[in-house]
């Protein structure tokens, strides 16, 4: 069915990133892999702008459970990995919210 195919999949940005980041098997991956992935896996964002690419950056800083785990081999931007203490739950598809405390 094709509309199901584009609605919007019932999942927060968190569980999305978590999603791409795992389904690589390294564990890491670059902000321009994560929105591949995203587009390539849940054709609803394919045609929805900017807006939800900004909200993948905004949980990725936000968030605890998102890590920083090197510069890119071309210098441009991070490879972003889920934080060790996240792992296990992600994996088990326990996606919740970790902010990072100020």
């Amino acid at each position: 069915d094709e509309r199901r195919f584009l609605e919007k999949p019932p999942l927060s940005y968190i569980a999305l990133i978590a999603k791409a980041i795992l389904s690589s098997p390294a564990n890491k991956l670059n902000l321009a892999a994560i929105y591949k992935y995203i587009e390539d896996n849940f054709p609803f964002y394919r045609s929805k702008g900017q807006g939800w690419r900004n909200s993948i950056r905004h949980n990725l800083s936000l968030n605890d459970c998102f890590i920083k785990v090197g510069r890119c081999e071309d210098g441009k931007g991070n490879y972003w990995s889920i934080h060790p203490s996240n792992l296990t739950a992600f994996v088990h598809g326990d996606f919740k919210q970790h902010r990072k405390s100020r």
